[in-house]
């Protein structure tokens, strides 16, 4: 329930995005095919996806009893009502629908204000006694955040303790809110309280609160200006609900003490060198974060560092300290950070421990690779950048792009070259060391970013909210910052950059495949992906996120999947099949937790092939995915095997689809479900092979040629390919060889 402006629909898509849970957002703004519909629709909806064992999220106002009642009586023994009250200050939610843009309903600009007056007129706060298992109110982002974190943290089977949770004043009206319903699902009879299932990690929460009434964890996006400590394991992830920069997005490196533990380096002197190497940081790069990361609540440095942050009015948006496993912050913990500190040893090996072992070991054999083609060794007081590929566990479970190694002074006797208590050398090697790993993290931004000056609406417009991209940061004075950095695996070609998104011109010399959009360059992708989304590249992830705002280039849109038309057709019929799903960039990303979002791609693939057939049955089509595509986000090709098309013009077109490169649909379901990952071909080597025929096999010397020869060609298709489904054909023609 909420007012216009109050973050509903935000809330919605992030615990989509977040959750185990099968949800299904119902909003009367877009019911209507796109387009507004009427209350009976919704009611239509909901009772639909309910009956198919799935949760519902009604978007809408819902800010009087009235408006509440016949959505309430959609409740069951087997089907309970929540509530999410988010009763901000109407002057925010005035603020946000005014200042947003494309809003689904059309409500902004100067008419916002007096309809969201107008509407607050009419509040009414929920009480259980409509009907409701749930109520929980949320005054404050911090409000907004825990109930996020309740929601998306919630399995197919979990449950939630019953009441009325965080009203401050029971007397006041509502300002702001979301309507949930939760299917319930049966627990076999036989499961006892000794089943061996995984204890779920929202136990802890849901007894603190039991305890509590709903109090609220810390809010690590307050400005008072004191850093603080966030503990791990509560899932705390800052997501801004107005459509502004959030704290997800927000470039971060986590750090640990590089000087505390065997280094023996006195804490006190170690926490003022650590805060006024921080504070030179923070001052000359904006919209980046700083974390200083321990294992241990009673760490003696993170005590210092905080208290001593606190005494300097260090923004605590901008540098804190967390409680956690540093190779587990997000998975664990809910902090995304897109690089992390290691404080290794100067042979950058393996081994030892504490953070260097720790962080070799959840990076895996990559990072070791990875180094070895950089450095064999470090000195004191400097730093090493090394990009994780994205095959690295850290790459693809917490979302870490990168790791600095970084290597301090020695005051323990009992190790090599021990400064025997020199402080003076020892605090100036330490100052270098911090140095080099700010300038090492300011480096990362510098390359990964789009050096934006602008307001907050341009950062709305221009962030992406990848875990493995940096946009939006603006750095001042950071050294070295002009200078042009190099980075293994980015790049982007002078031709590549005329390809820039959706709805650019487009070069006609252009080789690459646009919204096909594969841009076939040079860069090695495959499993070794460290390169950069460039803008351009980035076009079929905001499709996929936010299909709203391309609703007239899309041709079906459910939960899960978008369709669109190739923009760049290599045949009569071209489609993609993009997965609406955070952090699958490739097929090198997923595993079988992913395998129902595959069967879901595949099954609209098919769909519209078949459909494709019934007007054209001598059409033969085949579905799947490039094994490195260079368009980001994980999208099925549904492509007819005519390949008649003006926009098929070289080799790498050509072999993109006929080569092993191309990844039969049926084939990848079947490895997934098998192995956990599928086979990533190399990609140098099948794109630059000879040009051959995708039925009779010969050989052709240019595209032309081809071209030709397939256009009359008659004989069957390879064996390999008429097997296990990876054609498909009208089923006048199913029977019998094309």
């Amino acid at each position: 329930m909420g007012a216009p402006g109050s973050g509903k629909s935000t809330f919605c898509e992030h615990v989509i995005r977040s959750s185990t849970r099968p949800w299904v957002r119902v909003c009367q703004d877009t019911i209507g095919n796109g387009k507004a519909g009427t209350k009976s629709q919704c009611l239509k909806s909901a009772t639909s996806v309910l009956e198919d064992g799935k949760s519902v999220f009604i978007d809408r106002c819902n800010l009087d009893r009235e408006q509440r009642a016949e959505f309430v009586k959609l409740g069951s023994p087997q089907v309970e009502m929540h509530a999410v009250v988010l009763d901000l200050p109407a002057q925010l939610c005035i603020s946000r629908s005014v200042k947003r843009t494309g809003h689904e309903g059309n409500l902004q600009g100067g008419k916002a204000a007096a309809v969201v007056n107008r509407m607050l007129q009419k509040k009414e706060l929920p009480k259980l006694s409509e009907g409701f298992h749930r109520i929980t109110f949320c005054q404050n982002d911090s409000d907004v955040q825990a109930a996020l974190n309740t929601y998306s943290a919630l399995s197919h089977l979990d449950t939630l303790p019953p009441g009325c949770f965080g009203q401050k004043n029971p007397d006041a009206k509502i300002q702001l809110g979301i309507m949930k319903f939760l299917k319930k699902v049966e627990v076999p009879v036989n499961v006892g309280p000794d089943a061996n299932f995984p204890k779920h990690p929202l136990s802890t929460q849901i007894t603190k609160e039991k305890d509590s009434c709903c109090k609220q964890p810390e809010d690590i996006s307050s400005s008072s200006g004191n850093a603080k400590e966030i503990k791990g394991g509560e899932n705390i992830v800052v997501h801004a609900v107005d459509g502004t920069v959030s704290s997800k997005d927000i470039p971060t490196l986590a750090f640990p003490s590089i000087s505390t533990a065997d280094f023996q380096f006195n804490h006190e002197k170690a926490a003022d060198i650590i805060l006024e190497k921080v504070e030179e940081f923070v001052n000359k790069v904006e919209n980046a974060r700083l974390v200083l990361v321990d294992l241990s609540h009673g760490s003696k440095i993170l005590s210092l560092v905080r208290a001593k942050a606190a005494q300097r009015n260090i923004d605590s948006n901008k540098f804190f300290t967390f409680v956690g496993d540093i190779t587990r912050l997000y998975s664990k913990g809910g902090l995304r950070c897109n690089a992390i500190a290691n404080a290794a040893n100067w042979r950058l090996k393996p081994g030892g421990g504490g953070a260097n072992a720790a962080i070799f070991s959840a990076a895996g054999p990559e990072l070791e690779v990875e180094t070895k083609k950089r450095a064999g060794s470090l000195i004191p007081g400097k730093a090493l950048v090394v990009p994780l590929p994205s095959t690295s566990p850290l790459f693809s479970r917490e979302g870490v792009t990168h790791v600095i190694h970084v290597l301090g002074p020695n005051m323990n006797p009992q190790r090599p070259n021990c400064l025997d208590n020199d402080y003076v050398k020892g605090s100036k090697v330490l100052r270098e060391a911090y140095t080099s790993l700010f300038e090492g993290f300011a480096s990362i931004i510098n390359t990964q970013g789009n050096l934006l000056e602008g307001s907050s609406e341009n950062l709305r417009s221009e962030l992406s909210v990848s875990q493995d991209h940096f946009k939006g940061n603006h750095i001042k004075n950071v050294p070295n910052h002009d200078q042009k950095i190099k980075r293994v695996g980015v790049y982007e070609s002078e031709r590549s950059k005329k390809c820039k998104g959706f709805h650019d011109e487009h070069e006609s010399d252009c080789t690459e495949s646009k919204d096909g959009k594969e841009n076939l360059n040079n860069e090695k992708i495959g499993r070794s992906m460290t390169k950069t989304w460039g803008s351009w590249a980035q076009s079929l992830y905001h499709i996929a996120m936010h299909p709203e705002k391309h609703k007239d280039n899309l041709i079906e849109i459910s939960d899960d999947v978008v369709v669109l038309n190739d923009l760049y057709p290599k045949a009569q019929r071209h489609l993609l099949v993009l997965a609406r799903s955070e952090g699958l960039d490739c097929l090198a990303d997923v595993s079988r937790e992913h395998l129902q979002l595959l069967r879901t791609m595949h099954a609209v693939g098919l769909k519209w092939a078949e459909k494709f057939l019934c007007e054209d049955e001598l059409l033969v089509f085949r579905l799947g995915y490039h094994s490195a595509p260079s368009m980001r986000q994980l999208h099925l090709h549904v492509i007819s095997q005519d390949f008649n098309s003006k926009h098929l013009k070289n080799k790498k077109h050509w072999n993109s689809f006929n080569s092993a490169f191309f990844r039969d649909s049926v084939d990848v379901i079947e490895e997934i479900t098998n192995h956990g990952r599928a086979t990533i071909k190399d990609e140098d080597s099948l794109l630059s092979m000879e040009l051959r025929c995708h039925r009779c096999r010969s050989a052709h010397p240019n595209m032309p040629r081809l071209k030709s020869h397939i256009s009359n060609c008659q004989a069957s298709f390879p064996p390999s390919l008429l097997q296990n489904d990876r054609l498909v054909l009208a089923p006048s023609k199913s029977g019998s060889e094309p």
